[in-house]
């Protein structure tokens, strides 16, 4: 029996949907998983509640988990299973963060504690059922004669499709590990983000925006106003659309057998 942490977020709920064996879905919240409509068993629990999840754990063989990697430490306290953990390639970035230090603490945590697994670093996902950020920037875009982006968007991702990160999920639970393991996965190559932001006007069906290029500084000091402008953007996302976010996938694609589809597909898939 499985057990499958946060199978109510994105990635989770898109897992869940896909597993074709038992698996148990440990939630904090049942009526948001009784309206996915899936028919396999659930336990509710917090992850801040040690007694509780153990209890959700308990009897589990294998406990995957697609909640935050801040997570980590508790759920390796609350069973001695082998785990499949998700992290975050923000583990990479160069700019301290709160998200960046938890995922970089869950993997030292699971790093130390030395048992069978995997942690997996997703970069930027597109594509998930009730994920918006593509489509808030096609909207966004829609709406401007040029784009600003600092540094003129020069900056590399390499976004990854929901559907290539439940692959690599199920590639990870089916793989019998030999010990503690941490993989990136990420789309098939890096691009620059105003190349990213022309791939999604094109699949949203109308001609990519000329690119205004904006220093860093300034975008940052109008903030507040750029969070008006730009999906989600604060201080923090404008310094990180300044920093690569490319990586090497050769090991994905060894060891979990994933080959991400091209962004053009991945688009196409979304606006679908």
């Amino acid at each position: 029996m499985i057990a499958l942490i946060g199978a109510t977020g994105r990635s989770g709920a898109a897992l869940a949907h896909a597993l074709d064996c038992p698996f148990r879905a440990v939630v904090r919240d049942a009526e948001r998983w009784r309206a996915m409509g899936i028919a396999a068993p659930h336990a509710v629990a917090a992850l801040e509640d040690a007694a509780g999840l153990r209890n959700a754990l308990e009897g589990a063989e294998l406990v995957v988990s697609c909640a935050h990697a801040r997570h980590a430490p508790a759920i390796l306290a609350a069973t001695g299973a082998p785990v499949v953990l998700m992290g975050s390639t923000r583990r990479h970035s160069r700019w301290p963060d709160a998200h960046g230090d938890g995922v970089r603490a869950g993997e030292a945590a699971f790093r130390t504690d030395g048992r069978p697994g995997v942690m997996l670093h997703p970069t930027m996902i597109y594509g998930a059922q009730g994920e918006d950020n593509v489509q808030r920037l096609a909207a966004l875009m829609r709406r401007l004669p040029v784009l600003p982006l600092p540094g003129g968007g020069q900056a590399l991702v390499q976004p990854i499709h929901q559907g290539d990160v439940t692959r690599s999920l199920l590639a990870a639970i089916r793989i019998a590990h030999q010990a503690p393991r941490v993989l990136d996965v990420a789309g098939p190559e890096p691009l620059p983000y105003r190349e990213f932001c022309a791939e999604v006007a094109r699949a949203a069906g109308f001609a990519p925006r000329p690119v205004l290029p904006v220093p860093a500084g300034l975008l940052m000091a109008v903030a507040p106003l750029a969070r008006l402008l730009l999906p989600r953007i604060g201080r923090d996302e404008i310094r990180r659309l300044t920093e690569d976010k490319a990586f090497n996938i050769a090991a994905m694609r060894e060891a979990l057998g994933v080959h991400p589809i091209p962004l053009a597909e991945g688009l196409r898939l979304t606006f679908a």
